[in-house]
């Protein structure tokens, strides 16, 4: 029993070590945008803060609650004596933990021939490397398993996905009747299904599928059925369960479905597939996800015992047919795609065997001084990176605070500087016409009725102001200038998202 808990405690050592690698590696790239800087990025961060704070709430929020990435980033919050930057790098590397903790989930229990902490490791270790091969601050590149690292795009969908299949796998191989995994599985899918319909899409129907297909050999039908069966009810439960939230919810997604734009979404994410292998690390990291693809289908073939099965089964089928679905849909967007970063991983650890290998010590030992080599200088990096100096945006917040008054920006500009106030009332979100923009904010912010000054960057569309009216004074912090109309406030216009 000792060495069980210990083996299982270096595995999660070993996962910290590779998170702060990772994480580290991705901060200080270009895609520390994403993390950091990226308008849509801080959600959680302006939504977990809001809520800390006590402050009335009426938020406006996509189809994605962000339910338990906020749980994650207020409990942080909580703990951790560090600024925003810290918390969201903080984050990053929880979500690196969590994927691996649902990658071993998925590994299976350990047995004599198998090693399913050492594959989980290395599965991690695998997404890892595909996460730092991506080094573009956009966040429609076709970099898909450095987003697992941010808040907002759908960590906790991604790493719920991976659980489910574990699960699913735990149930399926049990050789005692229990319901443990079930209820369990139930509640990963309903939750996550509340808090992001896109689970429905990502792991229930192809799940579904792989269970049915499954299901019917006779020899496993009695365990592939129940699976299936709770899998669909927790999800619909989750999605009846958004109903109560209908309120904060100013978009449910049914729009982003264009059946009829498939070809352009063929063209597009070809085209982002032509930007990714422009690159050494971009050729490198779409190598590496094509050979997990393939080596999932192989494993898939190879595998007989049903719970491997699968999850090798998974590997391949999920991340095939979201592709498939992206596209018949008409979606233009990267991020759905995710699964073709971290399901393949799936086949990793769909048979983890023991390997043999001859004075296996000296080699633990090099891996586990290597790991703690790269973490240890990974933490300055990391820290670096989220207290890179940013004299532009300090000018904005200085002027801002002493202020003691309201004003306005858009969407793409006004987030960061609203996020590192001390008083985040003191911005209001708008569009080009000073209506108020209610996407992913708090209505409540609205209420002030006018603002007195306004924020603009070159991601700015031109101002067409309801008073013709030229500013008091304009200044100058570098990237931003700031529009002081101090002597005549300006009325903001309806809502809309």
């Amino acid at each position: 029993m000792t060495r069980v808990w210990v083996r299982e405690l270096a595995g999660w050592l070993g996962a910290l070590a590779l998170a702060l690698i990772v994480t580290g590696q991705v901060a200080a790239s270009a895609r520390s945008e994403l993390l950091f800087r990226d308008g849509d990025s801080l959600i959680v961060a302006l939504f977990a803060q809001s809520a800390l704070s006590g402050e009335p709430s009426h938020w406006a929020m996509s189809s994605v609650l962000f339910l338990p990435e906020t749980a994650v980033f207020a409990g942080l919050d909580l703990i951790l004596p560090v600024d925003v930057n810290g918390l969201l790098a903080a984050s990053a590397v929880v979500n690196i933990l969590a994927f691996y903790g649902a990658l071993r989930m998925a590994a299976g229990r350990r047995r004599r021939v198998t090693a399913p902490v050492s594959w989980a490791l290395i599965g991690t270790a695998a997404l890892g490397v595909l996460a730092m091969t991506e080094t573009s601050s956009s966040r429609d590149a076709l970099e898909l398993a450095s987003l697992l690292l941010t808040t907002t795009y759908y960590s906790a969908t991604v790493i719920a996905v991976v659980l489910a299949v574990g699960l699913i796998r735990r149930f399926v191989e049990r050789r005692k009747r229990g319901a443990g995994p079930l209820l369990a599985l139930a509640f990963v899918a309903a939750l996550s299904t509340l808090s992001n319909p896109l689970f429905a899409v990502w792991a229930t129907v192809p799940l579904t599928i792989v269970l049915a297909g499954l299901a019917r050999r006779s020899a496993t039908r009695s365990r592939m059925l129940p699976a299936l069966a709770v899998l669909i009810a927790a999800t619909a439960l989750g999605l009846i369960g958004r109903m109560p939230f209908s309120a904060w919810i100013a978009n449910t997604g049914a729009g982003y479905a264009q059946p009829a734009l498939w070809v352009e979404s063929v063209g597009y994410y070809a085209a982002l597939l032509g930007d990714r292998v422009t690159t050494p690390l971009g050729i490198i990291g779409t190598l590496l996800s094509l050979g997990l693809l393939a080596f999932a289908a192989v494993r898939s073939m190879r595998v007989h015992e049903p719970a491997e099965r699968v999850v090798a089964l998974a590997a391949w089928v999920i991340p095939v047919l979201v592709l498939l679905g992206a596209i018949a849909l008409g979606t233009h967007a990267a991020r759905y795609l995710q699964p073709l970063a971290f399901a393949p991983v799936l086949a990793l650890v769909a048979a983890p065997r023991a390997l043999a290998i001859p004075r296996p010590r000296p080699i633990i030992a090099t891996v586990a001084v290597l790991l703690l080599a790269g973490s240890a200088l990974s933490v300055p990096r990391l820290v670096s990176a989220a207290h890179a100096p940013d004299a532009d945006l300090t000018c904005v917040t200085d002027w801002v605070s002493s202020s003691g008054r309201t004003g306005a920006g858009q969407f793409w500009t006004v987030r960061l500087p609203k996020l590192h106030l001390d008083d985040r009332t003191q911005l209001v979100q708008v569009d080009h016409r000073l209506n108020g923009y209610a996407w992913l904010v708090n209505r409540t912010d609205f209420d002030v009725g006018e603002v007195s000054f306004l924020i603009e960057d070159a991601q700015t569309v031109e101002w067409q102001l309801p008073l013709d009216i030229a500013p008091d004074a304009i200044v100058d912090c570098g990237r931003y200038r700031i529009l002081d109309f101090g002597s005549t406030p300006l009325p903001l216009g309806p809502q809309h998202s």
